[in-house]
């Protein structure tokens, strides 16, 4: 669904979805599993997730991240579940910046090995040649926090990697955004 995911009734007609399956969560980690592909991850986008997330952890243990909701009360059990990692953004970027204390609270129950922090971002709408900032609650809230070298020097020191979504393309099979590739790279 991408970009196009949003909380208000009114915004799921312009919802576009771009893959749709009868087959459980479970069914694709055995295929992760049996391929021996790790890191994939499982994001739990909205309520009504959770079961079928902790299935695929089930059936391919330690070998898929998940993230959606992850915090502090509920990263260990994840990570006791059978992810290989918990990804987050909202909890971390909260109320607009990175909330430090949330952050080292995360790392003292996961390790920094075990955390993926989520970069999701986006161009505000009004500078669409600006920076790309941080978004969080399924990418309709804009963080302060710049994607740059330093913001990515900072965080890397708390987690394992980095996962980065150009929001703006996500989902809608259009491509990258060359230019966060080339951020990201520089």
């Amino acid at each position: 669904v991408g970009s196009t995911l949003k909380d208000t009734p009114s915004d799921k007609e312009d919802l576009a979805t771009n893959f749709e399956t009868d087959r459980p969560a479970a069914s694709f980690a055995e295929m992760y599993k049996k391929d021996k592909l790790t890191g994939g991850h499982v994001i739990m986008l909205g309520p009504g997730n959770t079961e079928a997330a902790k299935s695929a952890m089930r059936a391919y243990p330690q070998g898929l991240q998940v993230g959606g909701g992850i915090n502090t009360g509920n990263a260990k059990e994840w990570l006791d579940g059978g992810a290989s990692h918990v990804i987050v953004t909202s909890f971390v970027f909260h109320n607009g910046q990175i909330d430090m204390d949330r952050l080292t609270q995360l790392v003292q129950i996961t390790g920094k090995d075990r955390l993926v922090l989520d970069l999701s971002c986006r161009r505000k709408h009004d500078d669409p040649t600006g920076p790309y900032y941080v978004v969080t609650d399924r990418w309709q809230t804009y963080t302060d926090v710049v994607v740059d070298g330093k913001t990515l020097e900072l965080l890397s020191q708390y987690c394992d990697e980095f996962l980065v979504h150009g929001v703006e393309n996500e989902g809608k099979r259009c491509g990258i955004l060359e230019d966060l590739v080339g951020l990201l790279g520089d």
